[in-house]
């Protein structure tokens, strides 16, 4: 209807030009009749009326129409005709806008031609419309608009100009501001603004965000504008991967970001400096309270006479403060007083704040909003009319947009700069408790408190979640265990209040909110504070408090809640486990700490029913690590039974977006998180879990029994940290006494459940490959004195499967089964059956070849232990495992491992480890047979290098045991041999300069192997090797890293102990050397000596097996065999190195007496 009235309206001769209105014809169509249409006019003032119809046209044409009728348009426009420019103008912002059409580069170089030069010639009335045309052509075109970056970003550029602070025309400003931050859009695998137009960017954006709003600029306009320059400045931050280091550019945009944070915030009002600076104690804001603030409890007495439905809500959730009526702020009042006297004691229990605002707030279920007396001020009630309050609305949902880009923002600055500048600027952003008498700083956390809008909330706990993330080590110099009363507050006690203080304003903004999603990222950044807080430091109740507070959120009516809930609680199991007062926590009873809100109680099986719901195949062991409790613990016992038991509510709110698991089980996010929840249970708490091995056992069996492979894996993993459970316990270290630990008969049992269950079917026929890795990782978590007590056909079961999965195609199934291998070769019950080791050490060399790095990598690790397997059998087995292995597999083995070791790193160090243990291995029959001639000469040749080279000191360090193994193998030409000169050389430059003291004590070790004098070779040879110890020992205590100081004992204890060994072995014809090197360093050799002899007493009283009596005897053993060589000797030279070997041992003696008197 509107086209016809157009059309009468033209004049006569211009009625032919445009033809009436379409009638149903294909879409598209009647556009294509428009551009028909401008291509037969010509310029005439009637153009107005046809670009409007075009900008109410509704049907969506073809971007290539668009730009046609784009550039016609432009065309028939003349820059002096103002108003058809603004209309035009017009029309390409709206057609690119609404149609979301891009421009193609050859239409995109002519419009911006036509754009540039009206703003260059037009009047400043029609530049906002040709600023928003400019805007819409190069929204994500920056790349294709290179060549006319100089005459819009230039010095004297166009939106350089109209963007400054000079520019009086706000509306202007703002639309140039908008153009160069659509320019600044970044395009993937496009290239990037260059350096200084970036530059100027980032100054025009800084200056926009630090300006005021002038009196006469309304509030709605001045917020589009700084929400502008927030976009431009994330662009830069995000497209142009722009890295912030330098201090005066990240304190300008943090503190801009931090004012625009709080733009508009009601209730708040605060002045910004120019800059933030790094500081390691708090900043605090000047701020002013603002006149509503004053106002708040008449609006709250009002707000009880409006009408309001029950639980609606509007697009600011929180705007309304529920049914209550002043009720609602006496509950506020009680909530407060509540969190702070639980915050504040440690022995208090935080379980009846939620329930008694349940009560408080006219029974409303207890997730429905508790809010606090500052939080809300409704506009319905207020003084101005409905005009007005529209008005007011709108402003306020602005300001909410500039707070939620500047928070988006913030959070695109975390990621451009480095953690450790980031945390300069900590007490800027996070809270920390006020002093007495001093307000509290404005931080993130009063957003998350205060702020009326759910999606501003969530911003500023997403912004908190990033700083928190990755705080470990800055937070781990917290520390407030001790009371000492001191002058100043050390910076450890100000972080510990920080903490202290983030998990009171975290708990109090959880039972404040109302909005699901804001709920969830509260519970997301509860997790991230609780897996950086070092609570091992920190006075004891924090997690408690926690703990306690969340254990309703389980039952949440939406599932992500309880999804984050439940990880909140794995954090808590997993940090630094296992915390003492997480124990306790574990060991309360289910019911203690429970809400008595009927709505947030976790209707769940008793621990008897849970345990009938789960059919086992044994009796669980009585409770053998002690546990004292008659029932699982609570968090055991819910995890439980959202994983195997069948939901009994109906569908929650959030249900809708995991359809296919709403009938019979839990939602599927809900059930994983249960799962991983009960893996860090077993890993951090496992004599707790212990007492359902079986149980457990049966829940990780259901899992794989599933369809579902993510729920699969998930019970793959659950095995597999029950099986390293178990390994740990047994581990010869371990402090677990042994009637604590999980009987052996017990894990029989579990196991033969296992592999009568589903993981044998998961490991040959799961089409998932990382399924597939995690069975297989879990089949060599079990204890090796369980699996020899299998049945025969299930230890054969295993080990197939095990040799079958190392030819797969998928690298990680494959590295994974040769890891397995790696674990298998050493059970005692496998290792001395020569076939298995052999049909392993086929399969390791196989994957050794593999092109996959990581898989050559767990294969060089198992080949290293395998051939620790042969060096054990060869020590206890003798000669005919020896005569049985198969020299042609290992001259194998030695050709393979001399490749390896030529790898990367991750390789190198474990090839070179099984090097020195085949070598070690070698009989006389393999040394004498011409076809190991050269594979031996070029593995010890590469060995030699390897100490010598600049491989990491992993390697290195193996190395330099490898050739100390090789050392220990009396069937080798030590001595006689060219290599044996290069190894010393290369142990002896290693052991005086090495940067790293692990590499040194290694080197020193292997040179104090060799048990024969002849080993050592020649009088100058060995004469070398002593010089080079004494050196070494000089310089024991010269490194440049300060790390390395804690080894330098060790360093000296082993120096020592190669001196006296070599002493022990001395020829008469040595005897100069050792004396050139006694004369001139005597002093320094015998104080490190006596330091050696003293240390035996010091460590052995600390319990080391290290015994001051052995040093001594072999002290007395030199010195006796030095007298004997002396004797022998004519001259002076007779008495002189015994007679110093002499003076230690008295001067060490006469010490000792002294100690003990």
């Amino acid at each position: 209807e509107v086209l016809p009235v157009a059309i009468a309206a033209l004049p006569a001769g211009r009625k032919m030009a445009a033809v009436a209105g379409p009638e149903a014809e294909e879409p598209g169509g009647s556009f294509r009749r428009y551009l028909a249409r401008l291509g037969a006019l010509r310029p005439q003032p009637g153009l107005h009326l046809l670009f409007d119809q075009l900008i109410s046209e509704s049907c969506g044409p073809a971007p290539a129409d668009v730009c046609a009728v784009l550039v016609q348009a432009c065309q028939l426009v003349h820059l002096d005709q103002e108003h058809l420019v603004s209309k035009v103008c017009q029309l390409i912002h709206h057609l690119l806008n609404r149609f979301q059409v891009m421009v193609d580069e050859q239409n995109l170089n002519f419009l911006l031609s036509y754009c540039i030069s009206a703003l260059k010639q037009c009047s400043s009335w029609t530049h906002v419309e040709i600023l928003q045309a400019l805007a819409a052509l190069v929204y994500n075109n920056g790349p294709k608009c290179q060549k006319y970056l100089p005459d819009l970003l230039g010095e004297t550029g166009l939106l350089v100009q109209l963007s400054g602070s000079a520019q009086p025309d706000v509306e202007l400003r703002r639309a140039a501001v908008r153009g160069m931050a659509n320019l600044c859009l970044g395009v993937p695998g496009q290239p990037y603004l260059d350096e200084s137009y970036r530059s100027v960017c980032f100054q025009t954006f800084l200056s926009v965000l630090q300006s005021s709003k002038a009196s006469d600029v309304d509030d709605i306009t001045f917020c589009m504008l700084l929400q502008n320059a927030l976009k431009g400045i994330q662009s830069l931050l995000n497209g142009g991967k722009m890295k912030l280091t330098q201090t005066d550019q990240i304190g300008s945009l943090l503190a801009v970001l931090k004012k625009c944070m709080f733009h508009g915030l009601p209730g708040l009002s605060i002045e910004m400096p120019a800059a933030l600076y790094p500081a390691p104690l708090p900043q605090y804001d000047k701020r002013s309270p603002v006149k509503q603030e004053q106002s708040e409890p008449a609006a709250f007495k009002k707000k009880s006479k409006g009408k309001q439905k029950k639980g609606e809500f509007g697009e600011e959730g929180r705007e309304h403060l529920g049914d209550a009526g002043d009720g609602s702020v006496l509950g506020a009042d009680m909530l407060k007083l509540r969190l702070g006297d639980a915050q504040n004691s440690p022995c208090s229990d935080p379980r009846p704040r939620a329930s008694d605002v349940a009560r408080v707030s006219a029974g409303k279920d207890h997730f429905s909003s508790h809010c606090t007396g500052w939080k809300r001020i409704s506009s319905s009630e207020s003084e101005y009319s409905d005009a007005e309050g529209g008005i007011q609305s709108k402003t306020r949902s602005y300001q909410a947009n500039v707070r939620q880009g500047a928070l988006a923002c913030f959070l695109s600055a975390i990621k451009s700069m480095e953690k450790r500048v980031l945390y300069g600027y900590w007490s800027a952003f996070v809270p920390d408790a006020p002093g007495i008498g001093s307000p509290q700083s404005v931080s993130l956390m009063t957003i998350a408190l205060k702020d009326p809008s759910p999606k501003t909330r969530a911003c500023a706990l997403q912004v908190l979640s990033a700083i928190l993330e990755g705080s470990k080590q800055f937070l781990s110099v917290a520390e407030d265990a001790n009371d000492h009363k001191r002058a100043f507050t050390p910076f450890s006690v100000t972080i510990a209040s920080s903490i202290r203080e983030l998990h009171r304003c975290l708990l109090l903004a959880l039972v404040a909110e109302s909005s699901s999603q804001t709920l969830t990222q509260i519970v997301k950044c509860l997790a991230n504070l609780v897996s950086n807080a070092p609570y091992g430091r920190l006075k004891p109740g924090l997690l408690t408090r926690v703990w306690n507070q969340i254990k309703p959120y389980i039952s949440h009516k939406d599932v992500n809640v309880r999804v984050s809930s439940l990880t909140l609680l794995g954090a808590i199991v997993s940090v630094q486990a296992p915390l003492p007062e997480v124990q306790l926590l574990l060991q309360q009873p289910s019911s203690s700490g429970q809400n008595s809100s009927g709505s947030a109680t976790p209707h769940r099986l008793n621990s008897e029913q849970w345990r009938k719901a789960l059919p086992s195949e044994g009796e669980p062991p009585d409770h053998p690590a002690g546990c004292t409790t008659s029932e699982p613990c609570w968090l055991l016992r819910l995890c439980v039974s959202i994983v195997v038991l069948p939901r009994e509510d109906s569908c929650s709110d959030s249900d809708a977006n995991f359809p296919a698991f709403s009938s019979v089980y839990e939602p599927c996010p809900l059930r994983l998180e249960s799962l991983q929840v009960l893996a860090l249970l077993v890993k951090g708490y496992f004599s707790m879990a212990q007492s359902y091995f079986l149980e457990l056992g049966e829940v990780a069996c259901r899992c794989m029994e599933e369809m579902d492979p993510s729920i699969q894996l998930h019970g793959a993993k659950l095995l597999e940290e029950l099986g390293t459970g178990v390994l740990q316990q047994y581990k010869p270290e371990s402090a677990v006494a042994p009637d604590q630990r999980v009987p052996v008969s017990v894990v029989v049992t579990f196991w033969t459940v296992m592999l009568n269950g589903p993981l044998p079917g998961i490991l040959q026929n799961s089409p998932h490959a990382t399924l597939q890795t995690s069975a297989c990782d879990a089949l060599s978590s079990i204890l090796p004195e369980a699996f020899s007590s299998l049945q025969n056909d299930q230890q054969i079961l295993c080990v197939t499967l095990l040799l079958g999965l190392n030819h797969s195609e998928n690298p990680l199934v494959k590295a994974a089964a040769a890891r397995a291998l790696g674990v298998y070769i050493l059970f005692s019950c496998l290792r001395q059956d020569v076939m298995f080791v052999a049909d392993t050490a086929n399969a390791i060399l196989s994957s050794l070849h593999d092109k996959s790095p990581n898989v050559r990598a767990k294969a060089a690790w198992s080949l290293g232990n395998l051939t620790d397997t042969l060096i054990i059998n060869m020590e206890t087995m003798g000669q005919s495992f020896q005569e049985e292995f198969s020299d042609l597999l290992l001259l194998k083995m030695l050709r393979s491992a001399t490749e390896a070791s030529k790898d990367r790193d991750k390789v190198k160090s474990n090839a070179v480890r099984a090097l020195g243990n085949v070598l070690h291995f070698l009989q006389p029959c393999h040394i004498a047979n011409p076809r190991f001639r050269e594979a031996i000469e070029e593995s010890l040749q590469a060995l030699i290098s390897t100490v010598g080279s600049e491989a990491t000191m992993k390697v290195r360090w193996n190395a330099c045991y490898a050739l100390g193994n090789v050392f220990k193998n009396p069937a080798l030409p030590l001595g006689e041999a060219p290599w044996t000169t290069q190894a010393y050389s290369a142990l002896s430059s290693v052991v005086k300069s090495c940067k790293n003291f692990k590499v040194r004590i290694k080197s020193a070790m292997a040179l104090s192997i060799p048990s024969k004098r002849e080993c050592y070779g020649s009088t100058e040879q060995f004469g070398q090797i002593w010089s080079a110890l004494v050196v070494a020992l000089q310089k024991s205590e010269d490194t440049e890293d300060f790390l390395e100081f804690k080894y330098s004992a060790s360093l000296r204890t082993q120096i020592c102990q190669a001196l006296l060994h070599l002493l022990r072995l001395a020829k008469g014809t040595d005897l100069p050397v050792v004396w050139q090197t006694v004369t001139e360093k005597g002093d320094t050799i015998k104080s490190y000596l006596l330091q050696y002899l003293k240390s035996g007493v010091e460590e052995n009283e600390t319990g080391t097996h290290t015994d001051s009596c052995d040093r001594e005897r072999v002290l007395k053993e030199a010195l006796e065999h030095l007298s004997g060589v002396e004797k022998e000797l004519e001259g002076k030279a007779r008495v002189r190195v015994s007679g110093f070997l002499g003076d230690v041992l008295t001067n060490h003696t006469n010490a000792t007496e002294l100690t003990e008197a």
